[in-house]
């Protein structure tokens, strides 16, 4: 990437080497806002040339709603608009998702606040009427208050084809004070016993619902305490199935996202002894009803696949196999 006239890429402490209200700092902490005035300051475009550079990529904005964005009157929040900003960050020098993780949930407008059109919990779903009537019996208050920086899902495949296990690592950022929890949702439709949570740090089990019927289940991952707006957490768990029980999962495994993630990391480590014949990564963009992105991916030495996404969401990101025939 490059900025004004062969310029390198500013380093994102430039701006403040002494830290305070510097690029790197509210790239991190946000608010959304102050982050682009700093980023767009940092690589000395205007916002006309900022927009002829857009244009070049082949997106299409105006001035005034690189001004709005800059200035909190408006957000982007529809489809084009992320996708945009996702261009805006490469011609302006920031690293990738390093503004539009800042977004959180999109905000009412006007003065009298309106019903914001924020995707449901449930939206990405199948079964989604199910998955909504369990939510109705865990605290899902705490969801839109908090920002998706990194998520990484390791999951584990038995030596018969199931899914043995899935290890979770989250990296979230209280978007506003008080958020408390996280909420986790999780399915699988070919086996009759859910996992249990296991090997938890920095958070403890809140309340758990299943539906035993359709193998679904809800959990509360309760933080040590309530979060101050621009604190960030660090959170593990696995998922452990019991022995003989392992679900094939129909051969894939995908995370759903109804915020965007900076980060998305997924490996899937195959049994050396039953290997796939074919890997393939896969994503979903909200609103889409069939995959619009694959990748083949290459077994590794230790017999395994990982796939990244950066700055993805809304929308469903995973990877499915073949097994030999």
């Amino acid at each position: 990437m490059t900025n004004a006239a062969g310029r390198p890429n500013l380093s994102v402490d430039e701006l403040d080497p002494a830290g305070h209200g510097s690029l790197a700092q509210l790239l991190t902490t946000g608010p959304f806002p102050e982050a682009l005035r700093a980023a767009i300051k940092a690589s000395r475009l205007s916002l006309d040339r900022i927009q002829h550079r857009l244009a070049l990529r082949g997106v299409t904005i105006s001035v005034a709603t690189l001004s709005y964005w800059q200035s909190g009157r408006r957000r982007p929040e529809r489809p084009e608009s992320l996708e945009a900003l996702r261009h805006l960050e490469t011609v302006l020098g920031v690293p990738q998702a390093g503004l539009s993780a800042l977004l959180g949930p999109p905000r009412p407008r006007g003065r009298r606040s309106r019903p914001t059109t924020m995707m449901p919990i449930d939206a990405l779903w199948e079964r989604r009427e199910r998955v909504a009537n369990l939510l109705t019996k865990v605290d899902t208050t705490s969801d839109v208050k908090l920002g998706r920086i990194s998520q990484h899902d390791r999951i584990e495949i038995a030596a018969d084809g199931g899914q043995r296990s899935v290890w979770v690592r989250q990296i979230l950022r209280a978007e506003q004070d008080g958020p408390d929890r996280w909420a986790l949702v999780f399915e699988t439709e070919e086996s009759d016993v859910l996992p249990q949570v296991v090997n938890l740090r920095n958070c403890h089990l809140g309340r758990v619902v299943q539906d035993g019927e359709a193998n679904i289940m809800a959990a509360e991952m309760m933080f040590d305490r309530p979060l101050s707006r621009g604190e960030t957490i660090i959170m593990e768990y696995e998922l452990l199935f019991a022995e003989g029980h392992y679900p094939a999962g129909k051969n894939t495994f995908a995370r759903k996202f109804r915020l965007p993630v900076r980060e998305y990391v997924i490996e899937v480590r195959f049994d050396p002894s039953y290997l796939p014949a074919r890997c393939q990564q896969y994503s979903v963009p909200a609103g889409d009803d069939t995959p619009s992105r694959r990748r083949n991916l290459a077994l590794d030495g230790a017999g395994g696949v990982h796939a990244v996404a950066l700055g993805f969401g809304p929308g469903v990101f995973g990877i499915r196999w073949e097994w030999p025939k």
